[in-house]
């Protein structure tokens, strides 16, 4: 020990310290100055940058970002948590389980963490609708085809609005998204397929919530209920896929019935909002998993894991790469949505009676609410169904596979106008590239025969054998338009 000494009134020693303690002293200082000065400082800029985005945007908007979806993350978890119908059910389910409740609760937060979207406006606005516009242009000629604006315009403010959609693709999320970006910021329920990294942070700040599709955990399914009747509530704009996953042969699936019941039991028709479901129909002239779906037709299989579905993305990117660089590569035809008329719940509950009063599903039992729910269902499935539009590839698939035999370019032309005319006066929407169908049936022809489903010699077209399931798949898309003209009711939903 050696006693300091100062000359002058200045000190004279040195203390000396190792190299490895200055450096972490150094360290700390400089995340001490970082946390106190520079992050506030940023976080102020990026939230101000925020702000303004959000503003403009709300500005443009036809249905404006509530509240809700711009609350904390972890503010939305804790009111899930702490909810009173979730508390019951963690005391129901540990007592059930005969587990602490502590135990229950910490089930709850990791499904609560899992469930809630952590949405940012900026990514959505800015990053989001860039790839999903520069993506959908890149491989289809998109179209936003018929839109009742009249209607659409007339929507209350203060509505919630929830977009059902049939479910063709997984581009269907990136081609409604950027279709309707002009008119609102949707939140997507998303399937387990996209819970891969850095998928899933990407898709949780575009405003998505995850949903296990097929479980059966009660615990789970009643957190999920009450994040989607608390969103549904405060306003939030969502996308909903009825059918619950992919077609995998082209026709409408039936539907499930668990998030349209979970938006009704929670739904007041005495309250401020109304709910005004949106029926949006999506065809494409090529699906990009036509393939990978049909062979799950074919080998009755169960649909492949998140890895299996992303080795298949990577192989097809990779042959339409090597295309590319060969100068031989096509974008994939017409990519077109429909939006149908909105469609009021709380109409539709006027026009049910329940002894002599409007309906309210809230005070039925189970077996009380699901005949009516199933009604519902029937009715916003068919609205969907005939919002599907009629795309070139469909309509040439349906009169080739119509008549069994060659036929000549004119045959086809003349089939396919008779064929829309039916369609047409069944109430369907069809998109006519250029308004000329000689332009439409030539496109949908070469389409085909690029893709070798359709043989040309001597001026006769045929199917190839092996291919028809496939030309199947596309005339499926459209095969319950005809029914409906038929006088068939459309899909009916599950019991």
């Amino acid at each position: 020990y050696h006693p300091l000494h100062f000359a002058g009134g200045i000190l004279t020693n040195h203390v000396s310290l190792p190299l490895w303690l200055v450096v972490v002293l150094v360290a700390l200082a400089a995340w001490s100055a970082l946390d106190r000065l520079l992050v506030p400082s940023v976080r102020w800029v990026l939230r101000r940058r925020v702000n303004h985005a959000i503003e403009e945007v709300n500005a443009r908007l036809r249905i404006t970002i509530p509240h809700f979806q711009l609350t904390k993350r972890q503010v939305l978890i804790d009111r899930l948590l702490y909810d009173p119908q979730v508390l019951s059910a963690v005391e129901a389910h540990a007592k059930e389980q005969g587990m602490p409740r502590e135990v229950a609760m910490a089930t709850v937060e990791r499904y609560a963490h899992e469930i809630v979207p952590s949405f940012n406006a900026y990514a959505y606005f800015r990053l989001g609708y860039a790839l999903a516009r520069g993506a959908a242009r890149m491989l289809y000629r998109v179209r936003l085809g018929h839109v009742d604006e009249e209607k659409l315009a007339a929507i209350p403010r203060d509505s919630t609005v929830v977009f059902l959609m049939n479910h063709r693709s997984n581009m269907d999320y990136v081609l409604v998204a950027y279709l309707v970006a002009d008119r609102t910021a949707l939140s997507y329920a998303v399937g387990e397929w996209a819970r891969i990294w850095p998928l899933q942070q990407l898709i949780r700040s575009m405003g998505a919530y995850f949903v296990r599709r097929n479980s059966k955990d009660a615990l789970y399914r009643r957190v999920l209920e009450r994040y989607i009747q608390m969103a549904t509530a405060a306003g939030v704009p969502q996308a909903v896929y009825p059918e619950g996953g992919l077609t995998r042969d082209g026709k409408l699936r039936l539907p499930k019935l668990g998030i349209l019941e979970y938006m009704m039991r929670g739904f007041d028709p005495d309250g401020p909002r109304d709910l005004l479901f949106i029926p949006v129909g999506i065809n494409y002239d090529r699906v990009l998993e036509d393939r990978s779906l049909l062979r799950d037709v074919e080998t009755k299989s169960p649909p492949a894991d998140s890895g299996g579905a992303l080795g298949n993305t990577l192989r097809f990117v990779g042959r339409n790469l090597w295309q590319m660089a060969r100068q031989k590569w096509h974008r994939f035809g017409y990519a077109c949505v429909n939006l149908g008329p909105p469609f009021s719940a709380r109409a539709w509950l006027e026009r049910q009676t329940a002894s002599g009063k409007p309906l309210d599903v809230r005070s039925l039992s189970r077996e009380e609410r699901a005949p009516h729910i199933e009604k519902l269902a029937k009715e916003l499935m068919t609205e969907i169904g005939r919002a599907i539009p009629v795309l070139p590839a469909a309509l040439v698939a349906t009169v080739l596979l119509d008549r069994d035999e060659p036929q000549s370019e004119l045959e086809i032309k003349s089939a396919a106008q008779r064929l829309l005319d039916e369609l047409t006066q069944a109430g369907a929407r069809a998109y006519v590239p250029r308004g000329d169908l000689d332009y439409a049936i030539g496109f949908g022809l070469r389409m085909l025969t690029l893709r070798r489903l359709v043989t040309v010699e001597d001026g006769l077209y045929r199917t190839v054998e092996s291919e028809r399931l496939v030309l199947r798949y596309y005339a499926n898309s459209i095969a319950h338009l005809r029914a409906v003209g038929e006088g068939d009711a459309g899909v009916a939903p599950t019991p």
